[in-house]
């Protein structure tokens, strides 16, 4: 499922961060990769262990933590604390696809990638090129967005990000481990939630919106781990 989540973060909070990412060291993206990543992989990243990056993620897990549009999206168990790329001056990264289980430190445990999330944090009319291209059985998606907003897209997706021949694309990247495995399961879980918010706001019968609402959390108590 490929959705976009509008509005994570305000145009101050957007401001804040780029004025802390404008004045951090930077490191080769090649480094938080194995062998077959760093073949088409030429970005820059804050090193892993930077103090800003903790900083800077804990900001955005609790953005999306308050945002109902991601939570009823993914479902999230456990996220791994965001990172953050720059991509200038021809930077691009190749198709891929996310690995399976991964950790972000020392202090993160391990986690499997079920949904991967990109948090623009450039204007569109910043830079030229960088979108995200990501690639399913309905074809390739191009996704480029105003700063402050996210793309979700299943971890198991092929997907690249196209060369930057002007300005910087600066953003914030992370997986989740849902709740729901499958993201079919997951896609349907957020179209009935969705039903039922739209029936309740219209007004409709409230004793069919219950049974609607139970037959939800029945299908969530049946697909859910934790």
């Amino acid at each position: 499922m490929l959705m976009h989540i509008p509005d994570v973060l305000s145009k101050a909070q957007v401001a804040g961060m780029r004025l802390a990412l404008d004045g951090a060291e930077w490191t080769d993206g090649r480094q938080t990769v194995g062998p077959q990543g760093a073949m088409v992989k030429r970005n820059l990243q804050l090193p892993e262990a930077s103090a800003l990056r903790r900083e800077l993620g804990d900001i955005v897990v609790a953005a999306l933590a308050r945002h109902p549009a991601y939570h009823a999206a993914v479902l999230p168990l456990r996220t791994l604390s965001p990172r953050f790329n720059r991509y200038e001056g021809g930077g691009e990264y190749g198709f891929h696809i996310d690995g399976a289980v991964m950790a972000g430190g020392e202090t993160d445990a391990y986690i499997r990638s079920d949904v991967s999330c990109t948090l623009f944090l450039s204007e569109p009319e910043e830079y030229d090129g960088g979108e995200l291209i990501v690639s399913d059985t309905y074809g390739e998606h191009e996704v480029k967005l105003p700063a402050g907003d996210a793309i979700i897209y299943p971890s198991s997706s092929l997907h690249r990000v196209t060369a930057v021949t002007r300005g910087a694309r600066i953003a914030s990247f992370f997986w989740v481990q849902s709740m729901v495995r499958d993201d079919g399961a997951r896609r349907l879980l957020l179209e009935m939630d969705t039903a039922i918010r739209n029936l309740s706001a219209s007004g409709a019968d409230q004793a069919s919106i219950l049974q609607l609402t139970g037959v939800y959390h029945n299908l969530l108590r049946r697909w859910a781990e934790t």
